[in-house]
């Protein structure tokens, strides 16, 4: 759950962001707890305390977050 809802708040956060350093440092934070969700998501499939198939959507949704978060952060990265 932490995790999770880290992504979001590591995002909103950036926006009040003193530099671009700063903003980027913010997503890539958000991008560290996508990663770590995906980690979370795979142990409670693993250890059957969550269905396979919303596992596996859950899994598919936070790579695919992960994916965006990962392209911005490199286009950021590029315009500075």
């Amino acid at each position: 759950m932490r995790s999770g809802t880290s992504v979001s708040a590591n995002i909103i956060e950036a926006k009040s962001a003193s530099s671009k350093k700063d903003y980027i440092n913010f997503y890539t934070h958000a991008l560290k707890s996508a990663n770590e969700s995906k980690l979370w998501i795979s142990l409670m499939k693993d250890s059957a305390k969550i269905d396979e198939k919303v596992a596996d959507e859950l899994l598919k949704e936070t790579t695919e977050i992960s994916n965006i978060i990962g392209a911005s952060i490199i286009t950021m990265k590029k315009k500075i």
